[in-house]
């Protein structure tokens, strides 16, 4: 986050007072609780409002994260409807909105209700600390819970602060691709892939994101739902319309169905397109991950088909 220096100094300066790791402020004491006291310690600046839900849901997350780091950092919250000066010299226009103080100076922010991991990553990179393996897995594992949650946009926000601190983690890398498909930019995805040193290419993460780029530009190819349904009901034996359904339901969403539509095809001819619709469910499979609901409904009624 950009910010801009020149605050006002609101209240009379001040003994940088108390060591209360959490308090709340006012405009009259913002340069006492802030400003002076981040010439000792960082100070994280938490703007929000009681009618905010996501603020309601950050704020225990900091609180914990700031209990955690044992003094090296404190948070000092602002409600902006009873003191909206501050929040509007730092241009803020969503909350919640947390800023970061060093030494009398912004220094660092973020927006939104960030999961813990990517709190806890945050502290680590204003205190200096590279971030500890534990930190960086929590990360990865609260993105990948933000993907399969459909929070794309989350996901990809913790999918790249891994990347700051580790370019080449393919698990990130394919987790920021796949997130960026979700969000309807497989162009950005491709670049994200083809940033990946050739090392890592082969690895899982990366096939599996080059599978869901791959299903989504085929996706934008096949005509719409309603057709293709027509077309079933005049022809059961459609396999190609039957395959052409599932991968447009996989593009909105609706994984199951599209597995079964696959196990349909593959229940009434195995060989049709050389085993084309078991080939597809398990790219299915590769792409959504194997703790998808999908994907374990989807392997359950395979296996029905497979071995009845």
């Amino acid at each position: 986050m950009s910010m801009n220096d020149g605050l006002i100094g609101a209240g009379p300066a001040a003994k940088a007072g108390g060591s209360d790791l959490i308090k709340d402020t006012t405009t009259q004491d913002f340069m006492r609780d802030v400003i002076e006291t981040s010439q000792q310690v960082p100070v994280l600046v938490d703007f929000w409002a009681p009618w905010c839900g996501p603020c309601k849901a950050l704020t225990p997350v900091l609180e914990a994260a700031v209990r955690a780091a044992g003094g090296a950092v404190k948070l000092v919250k602002m409600n902006i409807d009873e003191h909206p000066q501050i929040a509007g010299q730092l241009g803020v226009q969503s909350i919640p909105a947390v800023f970061a103080f060093d030494k009398g100076r912004p220094v660092d922010g973020f927006m939104g209700a960030l999961p813990e991991g990517q709190v806890k990553a945050f502290i680590s990179r204003l205190l200096g600390d590279a971030a500890p393996g534990a930190d960086v897995k929590a990360l990865l594992e609260a993105a990948d819970a933000a993907l399969v949650d459909g929070r794309a946009e989350e996901a990809a926000q913790a999918y790249a602060t891994v990347l700051q601190g580790d370019p080449a983690s393919a698990h990130a890398i394919g987790g920021l691709a796949k997130a960026l498909v979700e969000l309807g930019d497989t162009a950005q995805a491709r670049e994200v892939l083809a940033s990946a040193p050739q090392e890592i290419q082969s690895e899982g993460a990366i096939v599996s994101a080059q599978a869901a780029i791959d299903l989504a530009e085929k996706a934008a190819d096949i005509g719409d739902t309603a057709g293709l349904l027509a077309q079933l009901d005049a022809n059961p034996a459609n396999h190609q319309a039957r395959f052409d359904l599932a991968m447009s339901l996989n593009a909105r969403g609706e994984r199951e169905a599209a597995a079964r539509e696959l196990v349909e095809i593959v229940r009434r001819d195995r060989n049709w397109d050389d085993d084309g619709a078991r080939r597809q469910l398990l790219q299915f499979f590769e792409v959504w991950g194997p703790k998808d609901e999908a994907t374990q409904e989807g392997r359950r009624m395979l296996a029905s088909v497979l071995f009845s």
